[in-house]
């Protein structure tokens, strides 16, 4: 005869086991869900962390990005401003070379005028004494001494009518 199922090894084997397994298994249960909660605990304050990480990076990029905007319209503000003063420099150039040539061209006109009148002056004087030299010439080879004597003695006559 076969004793009974709880009479045998293999059933107080398991028995054994199921008792050790159940007392094992509350504390072992507790330390895994303690340690588990631990986990998520850490790996939520790490995920908390890396958002506001990534919040954070997300306003200094908008931030950056803000200040590359505002460096670009501030380059391009020096840019024009420095095109427009370019722009009135050259223009101030440009008509302070036209007022220059403008003076110097009418110095060049006065000094030809100048020299216009000189050389008309000179060309007068030099007419005058050919013409007394002719005259001068002429007359002495047309006049006697007795009719220059008469000139001349007609000329001194009229000379205080001149003078008053």
């Amino acid at each position: 005869m076969e004793p009974a199922f709880y009479a045998t090894r293999e059933f107080w084997v398991a028995v054994a086991f199921v008792i050790f397994a159940v007392a094992v298994f509350r504390p072992v249960k507790r330390a895994l869900v303690t340690a588990l909660d631990a986990r998520a605990a850490r790996i939520k304050s790490e995920i908390d962390e890396a958002s506001k990480l990534r919040d954070e990076a997300k306003s200094l990029l908008a931030s950056y990005q803000r200040k590359q905007r505002e460096a670009a319209r501030e380059a391009a503000g020096i840019v024009a401003g420095a095109k427009q003063e370019a722009e009135i420099l050259r223009r101030k150039a440009a008509d302070d070379l036209a007022a220059s040539l403008s003076r110097r061209e009418k110095m060049a006109a006065d000094r030809i005028s100048q020299a216009e009148s000189e050389a008309l002056f000179q060309v007068r004087n030099a007419a005058v004494d050919i013409a007394a030299a002719a005259t001068r010439k002429l007359l002495s080879e047309a006049l006697d001494a007795a009719r220059a004597a008469k000139l001349i003695d007609a000329a001194l006559a009229e000379l205080p009518a001149k003078f008053h």
